[in-house]
């Protein structure tokens, strides 16, 4: 069973989320206020947290910040719950470190398939160690180090996963819901959009080595070596 960590002030909407979480097979905590979540992540970790945007006292995004800058929750999966739909505000929850977004008014159904989807993405980041060395890029997957000509690259965990992924296909052509399947997923509840977003900021982010990651028109993107 994986512990879910639901931060939501709606009572109604949290006592909803908890009861089909907890039929799904999960135990589930509540907070309604964004103040105590790193003190209690410390205190009693999750496999999962459920985040809200709009809470009294710390807002989602300032909570998000604050999860990804503590070594002990860094790395704790984060699907934040919010009534903004603007892309603006998901581009911000992602670059924060978030790994999924979800608006209202959502499903529970799909909620629980984007839980099931970002747990199996945990479950299955144990990979062996698997360092790639290009002419302008140096990626260590297992110790989580990105580096352009000798330079540091900071990623989020998003971008992190989708340069494995291209890198391990690498001259391979992967189609954008190839990527949305492996990397965030699950194919049918985000558009595929998302994945030119990241995209764009990954090449952004690698500069001479963003060079490598091809748009093949009209199918997907490769990483060309």
């Amino acid at each position: 069973m994986s512990r879910i960590l639901v931060v939501e002030d709606d009572h109604d909407i949290a006592e909803l989320i908890a009861h089909y979480m907890e039929k799904a097979g999960h135990i589930v905590a509540r907070l309604s206020t964004g103040t105590a979540v790193v003190s209690t992540l410390r205190a009693q970790p999750a496999d999962l947290v459920i985040l809200d945007l709009m809470l009294p006292g710390m807002d989602g995004l300032l909570v998000c910040q604050a999860l990804r800058a503590e070594a002990a929750t860094a790395r704790v999966p984060i699907i934040m719950l919010t009534a903004r739909s603007e892309e603006a505000d998901k581009i911000a929850g992602l670059e924060l470190g978030a790994d999924d977004y979800v608006t209202k008014p959502f499903s529970l159904r799909e909620l629980s398939a984007r839980v099931r989807a970002v747990l199996r993405r945990r479950a299955a980041g144990t990979a062996a160690v698997v360092v790639y060395e290009g002419r302008h890029l140096r990626a260590d997957f297992d110790a989580v180090a990105i580096s352009v000509d000798g330079q540091p690259v900071r990623l989020t965990r998003r971008e992190f996963e989708l340069l494995k992924f291209l890198v391990d296909n690498r001259n391979r052509v992967l189609s954008r819901d190839r990527l949305l399947e492996r990397v965030w997923g699950y194919e049918r509840f985000i558009e595929t959009r998302s994945v030119d977003v990241h995209v764009g900021r990954l090449r952004a982010k690698l500069g001479a080595a963003g060079q490598q990651i091809e748009t093949v028109v009209g199918l997907g993107y490769r990483f060309v070596e």
